[in-house]
Formats: C-alpha cells, sequence, structure tokens
C-alpha cells in the first residue's frame, strides 16, 4: 500500500510523511509535522507542530494533537510533541505541545489507547500501554508510568505521578501521587482502598509478590505504618532478597517527601 492523502485534506508542504500513510479528507497537517510509516488519520483529525509521531498509531475524527499549551506563561516559543508507535487516538482528544518549562516536551509512548474526549495538558509524560479512558483530563507535567489504567471522567492534578499498574477508579479526583500497583478509588473522596490485584496477575506477577504488596498497602494504609517501619518488616521476611516489585514500591514510597502536596515532583512555593 502507498500513502494516501485525500483531496480534501490540507497537508503542509514541511510536512514529513511516511510510508503507507493514510490521512483522510478534511485532516489538517501543519509544518514541524513528521508522521511515521503505516500511522492512519481517519478523517477531521488536526495536527500542529513540531510533532514526530512514530508508526503504526491511528486517529480518529476530531482529535486534535499538537496544539499550543493551554498555560498564561506561554510566550510562543518552540516547544514539541513526541508521540512513539501503535498508540490510539479516539474521537476529540487533545494533546498539547510543552510549555516553556522542563524539556519543554509533551511524550507519548507506545501501545497507549487515549479514548475519547480525553485531554493530555503540555509536559505530560506517559508511558507505554496506558489506557485513558472518556473523559479523562490530565493536567499539566502529569507522568503516568507503564500499565497504568484511569478510568473514565476521572481528574489528574498537575505534576502528579501515577506509578507502573496503578488504577484510577471512575470519577476519580487525584489531587497527588499514586503509588505503584495501588488501586484509588471513591470519587471525590477517592483514596488508596486496595491493591490492583487483577492488573498484576495479568503481568504475570507471583501470587507471593502480591501477597507482599498486599500486606504493604495494609500497613501504610490501614494501620499509618511510616515507610521505615515497613522496610524493617520486608528485612526481617525477605532479607534482602526483595522481588522488583517491592523494591520499585518502595523506591516510589521513599521519594514520596520534598514535594507539594503529596506531588514528589513538584517544589514546594515561597510562602
Amino acid at each position: 500500500m502507498s500513502t494516501q492523502i485525500s483531496a480534501m485534506a490540507s497537508v503542509d508542504p514541511q510536512a514529513i510523511i511516511g510510508a503507507d500513510v493514510q490521512i483522510g479528507p478534511f485532516c489538517v497537517i501543519g509544518p514541524g509535522v513528521q508522521i511515521g510509516d503505516r500511522t492512519k488519520l481517519i478523517s477531521h483529525v488536526a495536527i500542529h507542530g513540531p510533532t514526530t509521531i512514530g508508526t503504526d498509531n491511528c486517529f480518529h475524527p476530531t482529535a486534535v494533537i499538537g496544539g499550543d499549551p493551554q498555560d498564561l506563561s506561554f510566550s510562543g516559543a518552540e516547544t514539541r510533541l513526541e508521540i512513539g508507535n501503535g498508540n490510539t487516538f479516539r474521537e476529540g482528544v487533545t494533546v498539547n505541545r510543552g510549555a516553556e518549562k522542563e524539556e519543554g516536551v509533551t511524550r507519548i509512548g507506545n501501545n497507549n489507547m487515549l479514548m475519547a474526549n480525553s485531554h493530555v495538558a503540555h509536559n505530560c509524560q506517559i508511558a507505554n500501554n496506558v489506557i485513558l479512558v472518556n473523559g479523562v483530563l490530565l493536567g499539566g507535567h502529569v507522568q503516568v508510568q507503564d500499565n497504568v489504567i484511569i478510568s473514565g471522567n476521572s481528574v489528574v492534578h498537575h505534576f502528579s505521578t501515577l506509578g507502573t499498574l496503578s488504577f484510577i477508579g471512575g470519577l476519580s479526583r487525584v489531587p497527588h501521587d499514586v503509588p505503584p500497583y495501588m488501586m484509588w478509588v471513591g470519587g471525590d473522596d477517592s483514596r488508596v482502598r486496595t491493591i490492583n490485584i487483577v492488573g498484576m496477575q495479568r503481568r504475570g506477577i507471583s501470587n507471593e509478590t502480591i501477597r507482599i504488596i498486599k500486606q504493604m498497602q495494609r500497613l501504610i494504609y490501614r494501620d499509618c505504618k511510616k515507610i521505615e517501619f515497613v522496610a524493617e518488616t520486608l528485612h526481617e521476611q525477605l532479607g534482602n532478597d526483595w522481588p522488583a516489585e517491592v523494591t520499585n514500591l518502595m523506591d516510589f514510597l521513599g521519594h514520596g517527601g520534598g514535594g507539594r502536596q503529596g506531588r514528589r515532583r513538584e517544589v514546594p512555593k515561597a510562602a
């Protein structure tokens, strides 16, 4: 199959289009856009640059990709959006380029599903195999690690980090970091309620490791024990031979201090 561009699409001469790309009617591709092989734009898709898109992505109607950041401090400097391979962007998805902060880049990795009307704000970093269900809103500078699911109409505060294999329940307000493997549910009163057992089982994590992570969740979120107590308990049970997932969770929890309002990556503001 050769590249197919509808006569009713507008593609800037400076855009770089890969092999076997399909661009449907009423799509608008601006300068500074690079689209990788076998990517499909069904119709009515707008992509603004500078934006780099990998291979085998699919954009559904009315998606707007690479628009200016919705940040009042943005002065028009050249910032970027980088998208990997195998992602799906459903109807009405919006993804903004970075603002003039950090690296000035918004990044989306590989094999992610962004469902209808979800929004990824400036400087967000989405890893791989992430699902944003319909209506999810990510504030600026949010980081979403691998294999996270964020259920419908949830809102994530800027600078929050969602750890690997965490699960966010529908209609949740997420004002700060969510550790790996945890389930965050409860609407406006959302909090860590339990662990993401199904997600871990699907990823082949052993039952023994799941048991240890459940024990850690109970100690921290039910018994309100400090991280130092949890570390001592693990050393008593496991010595220094911790499963990788347990080490990942402990590292995440150990870096929770120093941030603002439970967001480890947000520097506290001066009074």
